[in-house]
């Protein structure tokens, strides 16, 4: 069990494809079975893999991947991808309303939290509030946002950006590996959710990725508190399963 105690200019920066809090898998894996069909990938699986946690203008324009280096088509592409993703009913993973809530109950703490993602505005505005997850009052960044996406650093440096914070003050939870090279590369603090990764990938990181600062099972396993004009988190990091 850990404590986290913060200075008044502490944020944090909750990313995902929106993945962190929502789990879109059944409606990612659908639509990359049938993208894999169409443009004749292979198996679908070891794609849906490779690409969790980037955005998706770049996966689609990957050569080694469907190569569609148009932009119009790229973007009717994006859209169509994403309507099949959001068919697949997503819904909040577990502790993501809890813990938003958290961070909503205090006004000074609702100023400090963002979400970044590596999906479209168009997919964000439609598929967080079908999932009940509270709109941050920044407002939140997203794949039409910035230049590069993850694993690089730019949505983070933007997401720090948007909350006028320094980015070392920040606190990124991801769940995939690109996202906590990401926040890593940021100069941010990461909090790694083992919701689509298993912990020993996280604890395995490469040189190039790096360690995350924190592991958890899930968001409950997450506390927010405001105390004396500061955040608190306490993390429980311990294994449960």
């Amino acid at each position: 069990m850990k404590t986290v105690g913060s200075d008044s200019q502490t944020a944090m920066a909750l990313p995902e494809e929106i993945v962190t809090l929502i789990d879109s898998t059944p409606g990612v894996i659908s639509a990359w079975k049938t993208f894999a069909e169409e443009y004749k990938l292979g198996s679908h699986l070891p794609i849906v893999q490779k690409t969790h946690g980037r955005r998706l203008a770049d996966t689609l324009k990957d050569q080694t991947i469907c190569n569609i280096q148009d932009t119009e088509l790229l973007d009717s592409e994006i859209l169509r991808f994403e309507d099949l993703v959001i068919q697949g009913n997503p819904v909040a993973l577990e502790g993501a309303i809890e813990f938003l809530t958290q961070l909503d109950s205090h006004h000074d703490m609702r100023t400090r939290w963002t979400i970044v993602t590596s999906a479209s505005r168009y997919y964000a505005t439609k598929c967080i509030p079908k999932c009940n997850i509270p709109v941050p009052m920044s407002g939140f960044v997203t794949a039409d946002d910035v230049s590069e996406g993850k694993p690089k650093p730019t949505p983070y440096l933007e997401g720090a950006k948007k909350l006028g914070i320094d980015v070392t003050k920040c606190l990124v939870i991801e769940d995939a590996p690109s996202g906590v090279q990401a926040g890593n590369s940021a100069g941010a603090k990461t909090l790694a959710v083992c919701t689509s990764h298993k912990r020993e990938d996280f604890v395995n990181c490469s040189e190039e990725i790096k360690r995350p600062t924190y592991i958890i099972d899930d968001l409950t396993a997450v506390r927010v508190n405001w105390e004396n004009g500061k955040i608190q988190l306490t993390i429980d990091t311990r294994r449960r399963t």
